[in-house]
């Protein structure tokens, strides 16, 4: 695994456990953030730095905001994606609790659905304005 300076044969590899992100939490607690190089050893996990740091960012962190987006981070989210593209992690930066991952994900899911839609119905509206009916 790219970034890893563990072990491979004795790495874990999968899901996350919960006794997992304990043991992540607690360690992250005691000895803070952004310690990444000594975090798996200190926390007794047998993962490298790279998994424990993403881990953390992307689902532990306490100010991480879970559940649907508001109307004004989606109207939000259409904007800064006109003006930057597909720079998921800029956007986010602008969207307080929101995740890199969690914007690429809701757009891809949601926004990107909604605008293909929009794109069909706006196309079949113009083919019926240049529909020409003849006697």
């Amino acid at each position: 695994m790219e970034g890893c300076n563990v072990n491979l044969s004795v790495m874990r590899k999968g899901a996350w456990t919960r006794e997992e992100d304990d043991l992540l939490r607690q360690c992250i607690e005691i000895h803070g953030e952004g310690k990444w190089r000594q975090l798996p050893n200190k926390a007794g996990l047998n993962t490298c730095r790279k998994s424990c740091r993403l881990r953390w960012l992307n689902y532990l962190k306490p100010n991480i905001k879970r559940g649907d987006f508001t109307e004004d981070e989606v109207d939000l989210t259409i904007r800064l994606h006109k003006l930057l593209g597909n720079r998921w992690s800029l956007i986010a930066g602008r969207l307080p609790g929101r995740t890199a991952n969690d914007v690429k994900n809701y757009w891809n899911t949601q926004l990107r659905l909604n605008s293909r839609m929009k794109t069909v119905k706006n196309k079949s509206q113009e083919m019926r304005k240049n529909i020409v009916i003849r006697p």
